[in-house]
């Protein structure tokens, strides 16, 4: 009897462990290594299986499950496994969360993963940016770098054509933006530029194109009480108040893309990360739309006027990990030429190796309409990486909250800023 509850015991144990990660990760009658790769993108599946089957064809021992969650159920499980070691073998980490998996010690150190190769193979083949949305707060790298992002203007050409306005191109700015607005608001009745209260996809391109800053130069303080900053802000959050943008109440109901794919907005601003699908999910749409670069500051407070927020995601795994060597050598292939190649011809995203860049521009080619893709690889030149630090989770929740308290007039736009400025010191002082 003993030997039964203990036997059920342990099944209910692996039980658990499997629906949180994975139990017995590796374990097979057939002799193979087995391991799980999760991620949170059902759109970059088939790129992530293309570049399993291709290691798995050089190396038949291995099997590699390619799993795929929900964003929000993604982070839920990734944390309750790595809390009860149950980590998968192989999964995507974002900036958002890499200094808090790295602090704790539940991502690999994958600083030499390359030493044996080529000791120098993270600063020939990855920029900048891509090495900093990998980095510990030690400085040290805790992935491998998958894929880079820039943000772009998405416009409808028949709106433009409708109001008789020339299509947005590399010489605007911010007064174009909003002229053409104004002008495709009295000609459709439509919105023109939707400018709703997101950071990346949003006010933060406008902050750097003034020579903001959202942290302050030691990564840790705010910067919202710099004057550049308010100065960007305080013009992104206005457009609010003209006609032709709609307020933050319809985009709690109503995305940007979704108004825009249903026709009631002309203008914004899209991550490279979703062109593909959107010409996939919308062929009603092909020909009717196209992607230009960000429109420039027109008087910047400091640089050109130029930035477009660029962010990465990176290939991780646990330090604990039964298949630890197995593993190390898939990653090397993810970051490898040949991998990261595969990810680009497979529409997965933009290869954060570079020179691989026009894998995935090539990608567009199938569409008998070839849309501007080109210009995300053009503003890499002034990419600004995406913003964070180890406090962000504490902080950004109170930015957010006393952002949408501005656009609502709950608070004024300076007390708005104090409180912005406040809640990112003081999370600092909290650590």
């Amino acid at each position: 009897m003993k030997k039964l509850k203990k036997a059920v015991l342990l099944l209910a144990v692996c039980l658990i462990a499997t629906l949180i990660g994975g139990c017995g990760s590796g374990a097979s009658a057939d002799g193979k290594t087995h391991l799980t790769f999760q991620i949170w993108d059902v759109n970059q599946r088939d790129g992530m299986q293309a570049m399993c089957d291709a290691y798995t064809a050089q190396h038949p021992d291995v099997v590699i499950e390619v799993q795929v969650t929900s964003w929000d159920e993604y982070w839920t499980k990734l944390e309750a496994t790595a809390i009860s070691n149950q980590m998968p073998d192989i999964f995507w980490m974002h900036t958002n969360e890499i200094l808090k998996y790295a602090d704790y010690g539940k991502i690999a150190d994958l600083t030499d993963l390359y030493d044996d190769v080529d000791p120098g193979f993270y600063q020939e083949h990855f920029s900048e940016v891509s090495l900093k949305n990998i980095q510990g707060s030690d400085g040290r790298y805790y992935g491998v770098p998958k894929d880079k992002d820039t943000i772009g203007l998405v416009y409808n050409k028949e709106m433009f054509d409708q109001a008789g306005v020339a299509y947005p191109d590399e010489s605007w700015t911010w007064d174009d933006l909003c002229e053409a607005s104004q002008k495709i608001y009295d000609a459709t009745g439509y919105y023109g530029y939707m400018a709703y209260g997101d950071d990346q996809l949003g006010y933060w391109n406008f902050v750097y194109q003034n020579g903001g800053s959202i942290l302050a130069d030691n990564g840790i303080n705010g910067g919202f009480n710099l004057p550049a900053t308010q100065d960007a802000m305080r013009f992104y959050i206005d457009l609010q108040k003209n006609n032709w943008c709609p307020d933050q109440n319809y985009f709690a109901e109503t995305s940007p893309g979704t108004a825009f794919f249903s026709g009631q907005g002309a203008m914004f601003f899209e991550g490279d990360w979703n062109i593909l699908s959107e010409m996939q999910n919308y062929p009603n749409m092909i020909g009717k739309w196209d992607v230009a670069v960000l429109p420039k500051c027109p008087n910047p407070a400091n640089g050109d006027g130029r930035a477009s927020i660029s962010n990465g995601l990176c290939y991780a795994t646990s330090p604990t990990g039964k298949h630890y060597e197995t593993v190390k050598d898939v990653l090397r292939f993810f970051g490898s030429e040949e991998g990261q190649r595969i990810q680009g011809e497979s529409g997965a995203a933009i290869p954060a190796y570079i020179g691989l860049e026009d894998t995935w521009v090539g990608v567009f080619d199938q569409f008998d309409y070839r849309l501007n893709v080109e210009c995300f690889v053009d503003m890499f030149d002034y990419g600004v990486q995406s913003v964070n630090n180890k406090f962000r989770p504490t902080w950004k929740p109170d930015v957010s909250d006393a952002l949408l308290k501005i656009y609502s007039g709950q608070i004024s736009f300076e007390d708005g800023m104090n409180i912005m400025q406040q809640a990112v010191d003081e999370a600092a002082l909290e650590d």
